[in-house]
C-alpha cells in the first residue's frame, strides 16, 4: 500500500500546479448532483412521498450512493481511463513490473476534483439525517459506514470490469455507463419504487439493492423486526469485488499488445 499512498501524492502534487483549475473543477463537480438533487427536491414539492418515502428519507438514499460514487471516481478514475493505457502501450510497461496490475492502473490516476461531489453529497447526509427522527445506535452507525464503503466498491468493480472489456475491443465501451452512471441514477432512490425485476437484478447481479435499499430499511426502522440480512447485506458489495477481480487476471493473461 506504500507504493498506492506514493502514487497518490505524486498525482495530487500534480494537480495543485493547477490550482485555479482545480478548484473551478471542483466547484463544477458540486454543482452536477446538486441540480440532480434539486429536481428530485422539486419532484417531492409536487408529489409528497413515493410509495411511502418522505423526501429526506430519500435523501439519506441519494447522499449514500452519490458519496460512493464520488469516491470511487477519485481513487479507481484509473480503471475508468484503461483504454489510454492499452492504445498508447504503456500498459506494456505496466506488466514488466514487479507489482500488481490492479494497484499499478488504479494509482495510474486519481480525479481529486471530486471532492466538489463528495462534498455536496456529505451536506445531504447531513442534512438527511438532522430532519429524520431516528434513534442511532452504534450498529446502525457502522451499518451507515458500510454502506458507503461497499457501495464504492462496488462502483469500483464495475470499473474494472469495464477496463477488462478493453484487453478485447481496445477503445473503451460506453455501455459500461449504464451501470455506472445509470446504477448510480438508479440506486439514489429506494428500489421498491422501480419493477420487480429492476430491483430483483440490481440486488441479486449488481448488488445496489445490498448497499442502499435493504440496509436503509434497518437504519429508518421500516421493519418492525430486522434481520441478520439486513445488517450484513453491505458485505455483497465486497463479494461482488472477487468475480471481478477474477475476471480482470483472466483479461491480462489473454492480452496482447497493440504494438504502440
Amino acid at each position: 500500500m506504500s507504493l498506492y499512498f506514493k502514487y497518490l501524492l505524486i498525482l495530487f502534487k500534480s494537480q495543485m500546479q493547477y490550482r485555479t483549475s482545480f478548484w473551478l473543477l471542483s466547484f463544477g463537480q458540486f454543482f452536477i448532483p446538486f441540480t440532480v438533487f434539486a429536481g428530485v427536491y422539486l419532484m417531492f414539492e409536487r408529489f409528497g412521498e413515493i410509495k411511502g418515502w418522505s423526501f429526506f428519507e430519500v435523501a439519506l438514499c441519494f447522499s449514500i450512493i452519490h458519496m460512493a460514487f464520488a469516491i470511487s471516481e477519485c481513487f479507481a478514475r484509473g480503471f475508468d481511463a484503461f483504454s489510454g493505457l492499452i492504445i498508447s502501450g504503456e500498459f506494456d510497461r505496466l506488466l514488466v513490473r514487479p507489482r500488481s496490475t490492479v494497484l499499478q492502473v488504479m494509482g495510474s490516476k486519481f480525479e481529486f476534483t471530486r471532492i466538489g461531489r463528495l462534498i455536496q453529497s456529505l451536506l445531504v447526509l447531513v442534512w438527511a439525517i438532522s430532519q429524520l427522527t431516528l434513534e442511532w445506535t452504534l450498529l446502525k452507525g457502522f451499518v451507515l459506514f458500510m454502506m458507503i464503503a461497499s457501495g464504492t466498491i462496488i462502483f469500483t468493480g464495475i470499473y474494472i470490469l469495464a477496463a477488462t472489456l478493453c484487453f478485447w475491443t481496445i477503445q473503451g465501451i460506453e455501455v459500461a455507463n449504464i451501470f455506472t452512471d445509470g446504477g448510480r441514477e438508479m440506486a439514489q432512490y429506494p428500489l421498491n419504487i422501480y419493477h420487480k425485476w429492476v430491483a430483483r437484478f440490481f440486488t441479486y447481479v449488481i448488488p445496489f439493492g445490498c448497499v442502499n435499499y435493504v440496509p436503509l430499511l434497518f437504519i429508518l426502522g421500516k421493519i418492525s423486526n430486522h434481520t441478520i440480512w439486513h445488517v450484513i447485506s453491505p458485505l455483497a458489495g465486497f463479494l461482488f469485488l472477487l468475480p471481478c477481480l477474477l475476471v480482470w487476471r483472466f483479461g491480462v493473461r489473454h492480452y496482447v499488445s497493440t504494438g504502440s
